[in-house]
């Protein structure tokens, strides 16, 4: 079952697309940008087009694309957080076969997902089975790629040093035959050696055209039918801001939800402590990924808001809501811009202080 077309990019799209046909492609390369985007979907859109036979790539029709669009291609390793593996040196195979099935349910509902749960990662048996997969000679195309969703959560455990320097020394030097395109939506959270080692692309929101294009998708409608999600165009729209994952989103974690309640009860709280005491554990917890998984309930929480206030023809309450999503919207780009998540914190919820007194 093939996985949805790519909607929106087009501008990016346009700029890669020669450097794939012309060969220039720099094998290793970084997409960043807002978490649900779209940036693994675009990673495979690159892989197509990489693997694909024809003089216009990616030509959907070849038999390249088609095993690329259904998630079987042998030469394309598609990779994302798993829950951790049993035992400490997992056989390369049982990594190989959990990802395998893993890629088939994503095939299976098209490739529309949520976003996975805090407590998986990318862990070292992983990134061992990514580089037993770089030396080995490509089994249909011409070359192999590798697509390495949430490059971020690279996981920090026992053994992590090792396979750490064999993924950096993969990215400096890969195979003449090997594309290696990772994605995050925390770029601060990278170590700083991979981030010296690859290209970096930046994902941009999606334009207004392309979510309608993307909503009006048959897939993406049955999914948005069961979704907790406005019924109206519009309000879809306003919701997710560019970022498609968000409709699809059938929950945030319940951390995130919590600390987005703390921080609307601090910035309505007039007690400048209690909004000092938030920030400060924002900034003190350094994990960007989760920061943007707040901020994405924020958004959420404040959407709700703004919907309540309307129904009560409440438009003091609507119009603060609406400016607040805002606020919010701006804190998640500079995020994405790696800002401090203290700083960017300390002035939202001054700002939302003002807006929801």
């Amino acid at each position: 079952m093939a996985i949805i077309p790519l909607y929106g990019h087009d501008e990016l799209r346009a700029r890669l697309l020669p450097r794939i046909i012309a060969g220039t492609l720099p094998q290793s390369l970084l997409l960043h940008g807002p978490a649900g985007v779209g940036k693994q979907r675009l990673g495979l859109w690159i892989a197509q087009a990489l693997l694909c036979v024809s003089d216009a790539p990616p030509c959907g029709k070849c038999r390249e694309c088609r095993y690329a669009l259904d998630l079987t291609h042998p030469d394309l390793t598609w990779v994302f957080p798993r829950p951790r593996p049993k035992g400490s040196d997992s056989d390369p195979e049982d990594i190989a076969e959990d990802l395998a099935d893993a890629r088939a349910k994503r095939a299976e509902r098209h490739g529309l997902y949520s976003a996975p749960p805090g407590n998986e990662g990318v862990y070292v048996a992983t990134v061992r089975f990514l580089v037993r997969q770089a030396v080995r000679t490509p089994a249909l195309a011409r070359r192999k790629v590798f697509v390495v969703g949430d490059a971020d959560r690279m996981a920090q455990q026992e053994g992590a040093e090792v396979a750490a320097n064999a993924f950096l020394k993969l990215l400096e030097e890969p195979p003449a035959d090997t594309w290696i395109i990772a994605t995050t939506s925390a770029v601060g959270s990278l170590l700083p050696t991979i981030r010296s080692r690859v290209v970096s692309v930046r994902v941009p929101r999606l334009d207004d055209a392309a979510m309608r294009a993307f909503m009006a998708d048959p897939a993406v409608a049955e999914v948005l039918a069961k979704a907790d999600v406005p019924a109206t165009e519009r309000d879809r729209l306003l919701l997710a801001q560019g970022v498609p994952g968000i409709l699809l989103s059938t929950g945030v974690r319940r951390s995130a939800v919590d600390e987005a309640k703390r921080f609307i009860d601090a910035a309505t709280s007039g007690n400048r402590a209690e909004v000092l005491k938030v920030a400060f554990v924002q900034g003190h917890s350094g994990a960007r990924a989760g920061y943007s998984d707040t901020l994405d309930a924020l958004t959420l929480a404040l959407y709700d808001r703004m919907k309540a206030g309307t129904k009560q023809q409440n438009a003091a309450v609507a119009s603060s809501s609406s400016r607040a999503i805002e606020m919010v919207e701006e804190a998640k780009r500079l995020a994405d811009a790696n800002v401090s998540p203290l700083l960017i914190s300390a002035k939202l919820l001054t700002d939302l202080s003002v807006v929801l007194k």
